[in-house]
């Protein structure tokens, strides 16, 4: 029997495992099941926050579809919310995730800003731009997002063989009167998400271009609003990246994992 949390940050939504104590070992097929929307409790992923010396938590992130992936931003304000609850914090958090460490903070207004890595290699091609905010992201331009077929389109640019074996994330992003609007497909869910947090952070940093300085760039998503922050250098580096949005929890429960 297992007691789980459910969390969303814009529509993107994460089961909640506090595994200090019981020290899970789930399966891909565990894991899978626990995400599934009609047989299990439904999610895009699934974290474990765990207990790791020298930080506040660890946390290990992953896709619906069962494998252990790379760094969610959507999930790790989620984790900081879910870390806030369990008294392990107050208003501030130091966490590792795969791609190393992050700083989380509650704002006054109850949003949390996430430390995300810098990005060091920026490639922009003739239309779309390709680069690593912790996941991999194929950000294309486009016109009028909401009418793109964002499932059938991202899956075939999803598993292009120069992407293989583990594929990229893509996004399709659209400037409006200095916005950004974003929509996803998201690797290991195969779908399209509400939103995704290392998605709208490569989408703002794309739109740059060239363009050096410091940036807060607004994102609208399907699950609601995002900011990035950053800083651009000679190098073409952002630095000082921080992804700023809501964290919600939803409910808990206790669900049995049946042994195969």
């Amino acid at each position: 029997m297992i007691r789980f949390y459910k969390y969303q940050g814009t529509g993107n939504d994460f089961i909640l495992i506090d595994n200090r104590v019981t020290k899970l070992v789930l399966a891909k097929a565990d894991v899978a099941f626990l995400c599934d929307r009609r047989f299990g409790i439904g999610a895009d992923g699934l974290m474990l926050l765990d207990t790791l010396e020298g930080y506040d938590f660890n946390m290990t992130y992953y896709n619906s579809d069962g494998g252990e992936s790379t760094m969610c931003g959507n999930g790790g304000r989620c984790i900081t919310a879910f870390a806030q609850m369990l008294g392990i914090i107050d208003r501030k958090a130091f966490f590792k995730a795969i791609d190393g460490e992050h700083h989380a903070q509650f704002n006054a207004d109850g949003n949390i800003a996430l430390e995300m890595q810098q990005v060091n290699d920026i490639r922009h091609f003739d239309g779309y731009s390709i680069l690593n905010t912790g996941s991999p992201h194929y950000v294309l331009w486009s016109n009028n997002v909401a009418d793109i077929d964002v499932v059938h389109k991202g899956r075939a640019i999803r598993n292009q063989i120069e992407f293989q074996p583990n594929g990229i994330n893509v996004n399709f992003a659209e400037v409006t009167n200095g916005k950004l609007k974003v929509r996803t497909y998201e690797r290991g869910v195969e779908d399209e998400t509400w939103s995704c947090g290392t998605g709208v952070t490569a989408s703002a940093i794309a739109a740059t271009k060239d363009t050096l300085g410091d940036f807060n760039t607004e994102i609208e998503t399907p699950g609601g609003k995002l900011t990035v922050s950053f800083t651009k250098d000679k190098s073409n580096t952002a630095k000082a990246v921080v992804l700023t949005g809501p964290a919600t929890f939803v409910f808990e429960g206790i669900i049995e994992l049946k042994a195969e």
